[in-house]
């Protein structure tokens, strides 16, 4: 296995050698590579989401491409290298479980989370930083990932929705809040910061319902392509360019979509 990790270390300080790499490699930076590393971890969540595991290894295999470039970058400039970067993650995992590193216990997953978290806070405190229970939450996440973190972090200290009927409530007052901008002509400032507030109740919706907010947004994504793509074939199939139809006739292709899903689970 080391061999193969300096195989790859090896290939990434040739590709970021200034007089024989590679152009493209050569002139990237940390916030060039950040998206694509962002990318990547989509890709691999995809990858698991469809249960295709050879895709699976070959995604995990370019994740690991951008840890090492990124790596390999911090290492050019005197920073840190990438057998710092394995070395701080063993001295995290083993100092934030003492449980299985230490003598310490815990009861479940659950008390588990809560411990994780407090060793964070701990941690954040003992190097000056930000004492806020919110502190600590990535702004490079998701924007729906960091709304489930900033609820999931509010509500240790009680700042929660005691169910799910208030929440759907929420949603409501919401929308109709969203209906009464758009009625009155509200500027884009406006329309953003109250359709901002209905995919905030929408995350704790999901948040309260015990779903993956992700989840279930990419089951959604995945069933509107897959009907979509059903509604371009029946209208080839009889002939019509989807785009030169109505709004009523394209909608009649997407019930007779809809129609076939259905008939297919019963």
């Amino acid at each position: 296995m080391s061999t193969d990790i300096d195989r790859l270390l090896h290939i990434m300080a040739r590709l970021r050698d200034p007089g024989r790499g590679c152009p493209w490699d050569v002139k990237q930076t940390f916030a060039t590579i950040a998206p694509y590393t962002v990318e990547e971890a989509y890709e691999v969540a995809d990858a698991i989401d469809r249960g295709d595991f050879d895709d699976l290894r070959d995604e995990l295999g370019d994740l690991l491409l951008q840890v090492v470039f990124h790596a390999r970058m911090a290492e050019e400039q005197g920073r840190f290298d990438f057998r710092d970067v394995v070395a701080s993650i063993c001295d995290k995992m083993e100092r934030r479980h003492p449980h299985v590193f230490g003598d310490a216990s815990v009861e479940d997953a659950e008390a588990q989370t809560v411990a994780w978290e407090e060793h964070k806070r701990r941690e954040r405190e003992g190097k000056g930083e930000d004492r806020s229970v919110l502190a600590g939450i990535g702004r490079g996440l998701a924007e729906w990932q960091r709304a489930t973190k900033l609820q999931q972090r509010a509500a240790r200290v009680g700042f929660d929705w005691p169910g799910i009927e208030p929440v759907i409530a929420k949603l409501h007052e919401e929308i109709d809040e969203v209906r009464e901008e758009l009625e009155a002509g509200a500027d884009r400032d406006r329309l953003e910061d109250e359709i901002g507030d209905v995919l905030f109740v929408c995350v704790n919706l999901a948040r309260h319902a015990r779903v993956d907010f992700g989840a279930a947004l990419r089951r959604a994504n995945h069933k509107f392509e897959r009907r979509f793509r059903r509604m371009e074939q029946l209208a080839a199939a009889d002939g019509v360019d989807l785009a030169t139809l109505a709004l009523e006739q394209q909608d009649a292709y997407w019930d007779r979509a809809k129609a076939e899903e259905k008939s297919r689970s019963e």
